[in-house]
């Protein structure tokens, strides 16, 4: 055991030391409660605007015992929150603020190590990336999956089953007394998503990093052993306080295979890409978003839950969590590396339940074959896009199509009903300036509606192809996360009606059938037209001049990597008897 990082605040006799302890005096503590014990933060985006996370207050007592319990000094802090229902544009354009507001609570701090409680999409992963910039010992403790809604009798999702819905209601094979009464019924519970959208998979991504301990990711939000976890993981953080045990430590090469292989055998969220590679560019992994690709072929979909299966993540728990997941997919892992537990990937799991082999499946007889996501190039993405295949018609995965090109959101939702809209069933409907920029903020527009007059034909599926990205509970055959976005000149731009787009994506292949001097003229014609300017001022601004596109994580140029030496920060005055501070 070394010194603990807040003795530089609260250590000494001279002017910077009194002002420290004379802060926490002044909030109701002894010197006693905090003078050598771990400082311990717990960071809570608890909000009243969001359903998912709504509960956090009640999960932070349980951390504070925790704890308490392991002899460390409790104190929480806020952060601002993402919601994905109600925050517009979308939460994605705010996690680089998020992650910027933990970084520098970690950072200014005393803190010796620090607890995340986050719920919603994009908390935790904001949370985890400024975890690892800032390198202070810390844990996650996830919110948990809402409990499943009943409608006709049946236990539905929040997002996956509300998509079937809305086509049935479009359809008018829906009423809307009955679509109201869905509404009714859709949300009996605090937590995220019950089904394995992206706040599902990013739960058990942390999982599969070690940033939390093993079944922590899967406990319903409305469960007391969620509470329960909750306060093994603040003692946990005293331990890892005492230890040193950094972020850089857990966040490894290793680490991020094992994270890859858990999102594609779960069939997980397609955000979580875009998570992963900005985490690794914090924590110096040297991921590429082919590394994606190249793993998903080796590893079968073996988790039976929606939207790529028929469960939903209640039914994962109750079976044994993602450590049933973890243990089966042992051949695939790395099990050496190293978790917030004190013990290896391997150790966690080695005590794990066997697969049930109906909510989670052997590698033998699995839901799907491997290649559940794919990341496919070409003329038309030379940066890469992706796919996620196990949520897609098969017969899709393979196909040519015209085009059928939408400027914009505003100009798909006027035009994706008009009965005269000039679709068939093999159109290729192409979104753009929906991309990090173009936006802004990257939203969830990718899963485009199929056009009205299409569903009243019987057609439930189409090729569809954007600089979008798509809620972790959809589904179809959507190609998402073009790169460059047109936004910023990349070929999306370029693409017309009636343009041929080729889909192979178990080939890896994006391609635009339109020779290059054609392309070359229609780009000297868009290099005329006037830039789309969302935002002058303010974070807005700072976003869409700074952010990095889709194939590297949509995360700020300037925040790639972590403190060079983070024992010696912050920068400040700890000592003598200078005033001021």
């Amino acid at each position: 055991m070394g010194e603990l990082r807040s003795a530089r605040w609260f250590s000494g006799e001279h002017v910077p030391g009194f002002v420290h302890r004379t802060a926490m005096r002044a909030s109701g503590f002894s010197r006693a409660s905090f003078e050598g014990r771990p400082f311990v933060g717990i960071c809570n985006s608890w909000s009243e605007l969001i359903s998912c996370n709504l509960h956090l207050r009640a999960i932070a007592d349980s951390v504070r015992r925790g704890i308490l319990q392991a002899g460390g000094v409790p104190v929480e802090f806020p952060t601002i929150s993402l919601g994905e229902q109600l925050m517009k544009p979308t939460t994605m354009l705010f996690r680089n603020l998020m992650a910027m507001d933990v970084e520098e609570s970690l950072r200014g701090y005393p803190f010796d190590a620090v607890v995340m409680l986050g719920g919603c999409d994009k908390t935790m992963p904001a949370q985890l990336m400024g975890a690892a910039s800032a390198d202070v010992p810390t844990i996650i403790v996830p919110g948990g999956p809402a409990n499943p809604a009943t409608f006709r009798g049946r236990r539905i999702g929040v997002g996956t089953d509300l998509w079937g819905y809305v086509d049935d209601v479009r359809a008018g094979r829906m009423s809307q007394a009955e679509y109201e009464a869905l509404e009714a019924s859709g949300g009996p519970s605090v937590g995220h998503c019950p089904e394995m959208g992206t706040a599902s998979t990013v739960s058990a991504v942390v999982e599969a990093l070690g940033m939390t301990l093993p079944g922590a990711s899967a406990i319903p939000a409305t469960d007391a052993r969620r509470s329960q976890i909750a306060e093994d993981c603040g003692r946990t953080a005293v331990r890892l306080a005492l230890d040193g045990v950094r972020p850089s430590r857990i966040l490894t090469c290793d680490a991020f295979h094992n994270a890859i292989t858990v999102l594609v055998a779960l069939g997980g969220s397609t955000n979580v890409i875009l998570h992963l590679l900005a985490l690794a560019g914090r924590a110096e992994v040297p991921l590429r978003l082919q590394d994606f690709h190249d793993i998903a072929a080796r590893v079968p979909l073996i988790a039976n839950v929606r939207p790529a299966g028929e469960h939903l993540v209640e039914q994962l728990f109750e079976i044994g969590g993602l450590p049933v997941v973890m243990r089966e997919l042992a051949p695939l892992l790395r099990l050496k590396a190293v978790t917030v537990s004190g013990r290896t990937v391997g150790e966690n799991v080695a005590d794990a339940p066997a697969v049930d082999g109906e909510v989670v499946r052997p590698l033998t007889g699995p839901v799907q074959p491997p290649g559940g996501l794919a990341v496919v190039r070409g003329n038309l993405a030379p940066g890469g896009a992706v796919v996620k295949c196990s949520a897609a018609t098969p017969e899709l995965l393979r196909h040519s199509g015209p085009a059928l090109v939408f400027d914009d959101m505003d100009d798909l939702r006027v035009r994706i009903d008009d009965p005269d809209l000039p679709a068939t069933a093999d159109s290729v409907l192409v979104l753009r300036n929906a991309g990090p920029i173009g936006g802004p903020g990257m939203p969830e527009w990718g899963a485009l509606p199929i056009p009205q007059k299409l569903l009243r034909e019987g057609v439930t599926d189409m090729v569809r192809v954007s600089d979008a990205r798509m809620s972790g509970t959809a589904y179809g055959t959507t190609v998402l996360h073009v790169a460059p976005e047109a936004a910023v000149g990349g070929p999306l731009a370029l693409v017309e009606d009636g343009d041929v787009i080729r889909l192979d994506a178990r080939a890896g292949v994006l391609h635009l059938e339109v020779d290059d001097v054609t392309l070359e003229a229609r780009r000297r014609r868009r290099a005329e037209e006037p830039a789309r300017v969302p935002y002058l001022r303010g974070y807005g601004a700072l976003y869409t001049e700074r952010v990095t596109q889709a194939d590297t994580g949509c995360d700020f140029d300037f925040l790639r990597g972590r403190s060079d030496d983070p024992a010696d920060e912050p920068y400040g005055i700890f000592d003598g008897w200078i005033g001021g501070w």
